[in-house]
């Protein structure tokens, strides 16, 4: 709901200029309106259509943005549609395509098939084009019908950014016939150049080292740009691959959108790599900014979301100056395709383009084939039924596959050879979900569709830098899922019904136990209420205590490394890698390696005896199948629970 908050809230504020529609009307005669529509972070979303869910969904899909695209060509006079890179991964048929089908010459890639269709005038490269290979992103490459540019990613490097040999074209000047109020033609030159995070010599090390170098976003856009004005760009947009973050220009930075628009001969930044919206109030206060005015340092941009989410739109006001053009005028906003409703539902505000959607049809029918067969097997059932209680399979897997990620992540790094540790917590545990909303996915076959099974939601994987002081408050921040107990007794509730099973994190490559004695050290809302508690004992890590001051890396996702739940040692200041990749992604490509998983859980957390004692909680009455494989505990069956749970006891 808030970007269609911001973007009524943005038109208020430019009525002046866009009182009018269609726009082209206000020109006069020496001016000429030209609208830049965007796309950016497709990641391979033609279809409005979840993979891993294996259902429709009505928030993505670029055959849905097709219809937006279509209506304001339809208003405009003079218009571009341009790309902003990642389009090439990112779902599975992005998967199916590089690990099934393949990319022979002459073949079409699904993605660019519908982008020829949509009809594209340029596009850029974003980082995940890269994921594949060299040869995988430039045989999809060839069957695009618009051209491809990024200034710095060079195959051999130069003494400066102009002497590089790149990969694509650094830049291009296109031609476009505009009319002016009067309706006269006149020819304006488009100047296009793109640019990708450097990180992807890191990202995607294993494809590109020896291959390809990676420029400084800013430095080779101060080079190149006033090359394209000697080579008569009118206008120039910067395509940035490369999300709105710091103001100041630092050396390789990732997210450097704000900087580049500084850049004199730059007019417009289209942006993207965040998977946000601009205009929108997520940027709000940000120096160098203007969400009101949809400007980076007065210079008008717009991001269009994600997966085809959004439409970003710039209108720019021309006006001919001599034999040149400048631009006098001009508003940014971001389209979206559906509308979350106030009860979380979602509304479709535009249907699909069937053309776009029968352009790949065939592939979008073998990617469903592809997601609902086997990509490997798990000799152990995964199941989430005891994870709130136990060391449990479904967690372990996911345990395991960020650490296998991370590690190889690490490598090359100022942190490699730091010991890597992996949290991960039950997304399907019961609670309100109810006694069926747990993980069942039996001995056997593993499909793609079953990764969401395991993971629920989109994250991207992170790894943060603490201490194993911090590691200790982790565990006690998780350990705040039980009520403490008093010994001795019988029968006592254990599961805190107000701690969200998603902020229970278990920790894989360190062993330790939970006194249940003990109180919170943490509130469930991960508040410091008993400064000198210790629920976590014998945490050890590779067979001793752990070292208070000892460093550790530890695998985990952007919403927990962010600051969410309020983790000790994940506030946002201790990432030290963001991944370009879901969680869900890492899995698929972990199963797909490995052929045959084994997510046996290896009971590295136990609760600390109390003779004596037991405790009772609620699963799903499916957990009566799985009892006698937990380890690490004592476990019975203790007969119903209320609303359709089964209760189970535990002797401590």
């Amino acid at each position: 709901m808030t970007h269609l908050i911001s973007r009524r809230t943005f038109l208020a504020t430019t009525a002046t200029f866009a009182a009018l529609h269609p726009f082209s009307l206000r020109a006069a005669g020496n001016q000429a309106h030209l609208r830049i529509m965007e796309t950016t972070d497709l990641h391979v979303h033609v279809f409005p259509y979840d993979y891993y869910a294996d259902r429709p969904r009505d928030t993505v899909g670029l055959a849905r943005t097709a219809s937006i695209i279509e209506s304001i060509r339809a208003e405009a006079t003079n218009s571009m549609l341009i790309d902003n890179g990642d389009f090439l991964q990112g779902n599975p048929m992005g998967d199916y395509i590089a690990y099934e089908r393949g990319m022979k010459e002459g073949d079409s890639h699904p993605i660019i098939t519908a982008m020829n269709t949509v009809g594209f005038d340029a596009a850029t490269l974003g980082n995940h084009e890269f994921n594949y290979g060299l040869d995988f992103l430039m045989k999809s490459l060839a069957g695009a019908d618009f051209p491809i540019v990024c200034a710095n990613v060079a195959t051999e490097q130069g003494a400066a950014p102009a002497a590089d040999k790149t990969l694509v074209p650094p830049f291009v000047i296109l031609d476009r016939s505009v009319t002016d109020g009067d309706g006269n033609a006149h020819m304006v030159r488009v100047g296009l150049i793109g640019f990708v995070p450097p990180q992807v010599m890191n990202w995607d090390r294993r494809h590109l080292e020896g291959n390809v170098q990676a420029r400084d976003i800013v430095d080779t856009a101060r080079a190149l740009v006033p090359l394209m004005k000697e080579q008569g760009a009118d206008i120039i947009i910067a395509l940035s691959h490369s999300g709105i973050g710091a103001a100041d220009h630092v050396d390789g930075m990732e997210n450097a959108s704000v900087p580049l628009a500084a850049i004199d001969g730059i007019d417009a930044v289209l942006t993207g790599h965040h998977h946000q919206v601009f205009p929108s109030p997520s940027y709000a206060d940000m120096p160098a900014v203007d969400v009101a005015g949809g400007t980076i340092h007065g210079k008008p941009a717009a991001m269009g979301g994600f997966w085809g989410s959004h439409l970003g739109l710039i209108d720019l006001m021309l006006e001919r100056d001599g034999s040149s053009w400048r631009i006098v005028n001009h508003t940014s906003e971001a389209r979206p395709i559906s509308k979350r409703n106030e009860d979380r539902s979602i509304t479709a505000l535009v249907e699909s383009q069937q053309n776009v959607l029968d352009s790949v049809q065939a592939d979008h029918d073998a990617t469903l084939a592809y997601v609902r067969r086997a990509v490997g097997k798990t000799d152990a059932p995964l199941h989430s039924y005891f994870a709130l209680v136990a060391d449990d399979p479904s967690v372990q897997i996911v345990s395991i596959a960020q650490s296998w990620y991370i590690s190889d992540m690490m490598q090359g790094t100022e942190y490699e050879g730091l010991p890597i540790l992996s949290a991960a917590a039950p997304f399907k545990a019961g609670g309100r979900g109810g006694p069926e909303y747990f993980t069942d996915v039996p001995k056997g076959d593993v499909a793609i569709k079953n990764v969401s099974d395991l993971y629920l939601y989109p994250n991207t994987a992170r790894a943060v830098l603490v201490t194993g002081a911090e590691v200790k408050d982790w565990l006690e921040r998780s350990a705040g899922m039980f009520n403490q107990v008093t010994p001795g007794a019988a029968d006592q509730p254990l599961l805190n019904p107000d701690f969200p099973s998603y902020n229970f994190d278990v920790m894989d490559g360190v062993t330790y136990q939970i006194d249940l004695s003990q109180p919170s050290k943490f509130d469930p809302k991960g508040n410091l209420i008993n400064e000198g508690a210790n629920r976590i004992v014998n945490l050890m890590y590779d067979g001793a205590p752990i070292d208070p001051d000892a460093q550790f890396i530890i695998a985990t996702n952007n919403y927990r490394a962010g600051g969410g739940g309020n983790f000790p040692g994940a506030k946002g200041d201790s990432v030290v890698f963001e991944a370009p990749d879901t969680n869900r992604d890492v899995i698929v490509r972990y199963i797909v390696d490995q052929g045959t998983i084994s997510p046996r859980a290896d009971a590295n957390w136990s609760f600390a005896p109390l003779p004596g004692t037991s405790v009772l909680f609620e699963t799903g009455p499916k957990a009566a199948d799985y009892v006698d494989d937990v380890q690490g505990v004592t476990i019975e069956p203790a007969g119903d629970g209320p609303d359709g749970f089964a209760q189970f006891r535990i002797s401590l």
